[in-house]
């Protein structure tokens, strides 16, 4: 898993090794931002069931001000914090 695009470019993402997550693949995030990018300049972005951070952070990369990322999942949130890092 990878950033796609902007500040933050081809960056690897740090996944989680279970079954409980399942990450959204460069070529849904290419299409969600490519739809909905042109009516935002900044922002802020919340991803709940973050998982991997990999869609808050892309929001990061591609310009918006803030992500919140949130998730239940203890190991999820602490491979979010190494991937923000």
């Amino acid at each position: 898993m990878r950033i796609i695009s902007g500040k933050y470019a081809k960056r690897n993402l740090f996944t989680l090794k279970s079954n409980k997550t399942r990450p959204t693949s460069d070529k849904v995030k290419e299409s969600l931002f490519n739809s909905l990018g042109q009516f935002f300049n900044g922002g802020n972005v919340l991803d709940l069931y973050a998982g991997s951070g990999a869609l808050g952070i892309e929001a990061i990369s591609r310009g918006y001000d803030h992500a919140s990322l949130v998730d239940i999942n203890h190991a999820a949130c602490s491979i979010i914090k190494k991937n923000v890092a």
